[in-house]
């Protein structure tokens, strides 16, 4: 069966519609959108399957309580999750819902199958119920509070007939399954736990219900409907054909399950043995996710931390969402949203990295070659085309094993090689001394490095690669172009630039957070905003200094005493805490940005009169200098 299969297939879980989407939703179902959208990059078919579970006696008591049909509440839930999809630009080509009736008639033909089988069978069942988590436990589990282990709850006592699946009779072939596909859990650690928990032994899985009624009737007993793990797994076979339809060996097995660390269990335990049930081939990998803290905090309603995707979006660019959550954590491990960090990723990482770079190279093309750069005949310099090609390897091998996290730092660290040439290179001191053959292989190089740039991130930024080929000047849509493209570093002959605004908007953490200014004798205009006026910037007295001394103060750490020529008749001395980024003798003839005005301040017992300007960006300092000679004392502004 798996020989003929033609399609990359990727699921997230199917959302059980009894809340609203939130962070966790939109992380599992980014994490497939970028692994989709990678593989569709690289020129494969991709099925991309996500949807909704809409069974249980969850959604039943939630439905009689809102006083609306359990079908009802399903709908309006579910039409939250389709448009937070559509807003997120979620690229899935099928939403199954477990309501539907080709789903349904899945359900009740695998049954019938398995009970055929004898893996099936009708017996009484007594235990400790938890209705959300929809799982029975054991005394033991439960303890002397009766409460449920995985959230807390108090739990039932329940005693009913039904109908139990065989679980016990898989329990060698699971073990030997997993020895022989150490990756099919990922990460190792929950490999390891589910290994564990099937070593420890294997009980047979109720999976009916008489309580209650909302669910799929089973065959011939319609008092029983099954348990909703048993319905809400076989979404991924009934989506695609439920193996009645010739399509369904061209996409099944599915290539990767992602899911929540909080229902592993029932993919990688319960899943494949109702599979190897129902003789089917088994997933290749199941890529559980950790869970999401805020600011160090469990999200709860009670403590009103829940994180709202539309609401952050609202706020934020959506791809400056997509590169937080994939960036910021291992996939795998547990994460944490803090605001704050995620404005701190923005404003060092998007804005000045990466819009940076675009912004600063199409000034020089659009100012040094009339906008335009052509394949130069002869190239000299391939240091960034060697770089391109090792990242894109690393990025192929992160993601082979799902770490979006490394492969976004390969992307970002070829951002900074990038800026590094044109600091190198200093194309303006190019133009400057009328080298324009060097000065145009510069330019060709700087725009084929945001050429690759662009394509490493078509897939999980969709939005920024797309602007950042509309100023590159290129006609058609980049979802035209072909992996080569990309790699190839030297793919482009002629391209005209076309400049556009900013890609990312620095934020001011403080402003954000600020209270409504006091009424004061300041216009309307100034109060309804944090916003500085032209006087007030004018205020600061900005200029060009040239470095004549520097020393390393022994006392101090981080102290540099320099003497700078600010144009005035006598050169003033300014401490500057560099002395960890930059050795005195390289500071010495170095023209820098100074704000003259500033009230003089003692150092280690020195007078400074001044302060440089600098960018800081975690641990690397850079000082600020104008990009042509300009002479000391020269006026910013």
């Amino acid at each position: 069966m798996a020989d003929r299969k033609e399609k990359y297939y990727i699921t997230t879980p199917i959302y059980y519609v009894n809340d609203v989407p939130h962070i966790g939703h939109s992380y599992t179902t980014i994490a497939a959108d970028t692994v989709a959208r990678y593989k569709r990059f690289k020129n494969e078919k991709v099925f991309f399957l996500t949807g909704t579970d809409e069974h249980g006696q969850k959604i039943q008591k939630a439905a009689k309580k809102a006083h609306i049909t359990e079908k009802e509440l399903a709908d309006r839930v579910v039409q939250n999750f389709k448009n937070l999809w559509t807003k997120l630009d979620i690229t899935n080509d099928f939403f199954v819902r477990t309501t539907d009736d080709y789903h349904i008639k899945c359900v009740q033909k695998s049954f019938e199958s398995i009970l055929k089988k004898g893996d099936i069978y009708k017996d009484e069942y007594e235990g400790w119920y938890c209705i959300p988590c929809e799982s029975y436990y054991s005394e033991l589990d439960v303890g002397k509070e009766h409460l449920c282990p995985d959230c807390g709850r108090k739990v039932d006592l329940v005693k009913e007939e039904s109908y139990f699946f065989r679980l016990s009779n898989y329990q060698d072939r699971l073990l030997e399954f997993y020895e022989s596909h150490p990756d099919f859990v990922i990460p190792n650690t929950r490999y390891n736990e589910i290994k564990s928990f099937v070593k420890s032994g294997l009980k047979d899985l109720s999976i009916t219900r008489t309580s209650f009624d909302w669910g799929i009737k089973v065959p011939n007993d319609e008092k029983h409907v099954v348990y909703v793990w048993f319905d809400a797994l076989l979404n991924y076979i009934s989506a695609i054909g439920c193996n009645e339809k010739e399509d369904f060996n061209k996409i099944w097995p599915a290539d990767v399950h992602f899911v929540g660390k909080d229902i592993l269990r029932f993919h990688a335990v319960y899943w494949p043995a109702f599979l190897m049930a129902l003789n089917l081939p088994l997933p290749k990998h199941i890529v559980a996710h950790g869970w999401w803290t805020v600011d160090g905090k469990k999200m709860s309603k009670s403590l009103g931390n829940v994180v709202n995707p539309n609401e952050i979006i609202e706020k934020y660019p959506k791809d400056a969402y997509r590169y937080f959550l994939l960036r910021n954590v291992p996939f795998g491990l547990d994460g944490d949203f803090s605001e704050k960090e995620m404005i701190a990723r923005i404003n060092s990482e998007l804005a000045n990295d990466l819009g940076n770079l675009l912004n600063r190279s199409l000034t020089m093309v659009d100012k040094y070659s009339s906008s335009v750069v052509s394949k130069p005949n002869i190239i000299t310099d391939k240091s960034l085309s060697n770089m391109s090609s090792e990242i894109f390897e690393k990025i192929e091998k992160s993601m082979q094993i799902f770490r979006f996290d490394e492969a976004l730092s390969y992307i970002f660290e070829f951002i900074r090689d990038a800026n590094k040439y044109i600091t190198v290179k200093e194309p303006w001191n190019l133009k400057k001394n009328a080298k324009n053959d060097e000065l145009q292989e510069v330019l060709y190089n700087i725009v084929s490095s945001l050429k690759f740039i662009a394509g490493m991130l078509v897939a999980f930024m969709p939005d920024t690669a797309k602007e950042i080929w509309k100023q590159l000047g290129f006609e058609n849509s980049i979802e035209n172009y072909d992996l080569k493209f990309f790699t190839d570093f030297y793919s482009i002959t002629t391209l005209k630039v076309q400049k556009g605004g900013v890609i990312f908007e620095k934020i001011d953490e403080k402003k954000k957070k600020k209270s409504a200014p006091k009424k004061d004798s300041k216009t309307e205009e100034t109060k309804k905003s944090d916003k500085i006026t032209i006087d007030e910037f004018f205020n600061v007295d900005l200029r060009a200094a040239k470095i004549l001394e520097a020393e390393a103060l022994e006392k101090s750490k981080k102290l540099l005493k320099l003497t700078i020529d600010i144009g005035e008749e006598n050169p003033r001395t300014l401490v500057a805490g560099l002395k960890e980024h930059y050795s005195a003798e390289e500071m010495v003839g170095k023209t820098i940005i100074v704000v003259a005005n500033l009230k003089p301040a003692k150092l280690m017992g020195i007078e400074s009169n001044g302060m440089l300007l600098a960018a800081k960006d975690g641990k690397t300092v850079a000082l600020l200098s104008p990009e042509k000679d300009v002479k000391p004392g020269s006026k910013i502004g």
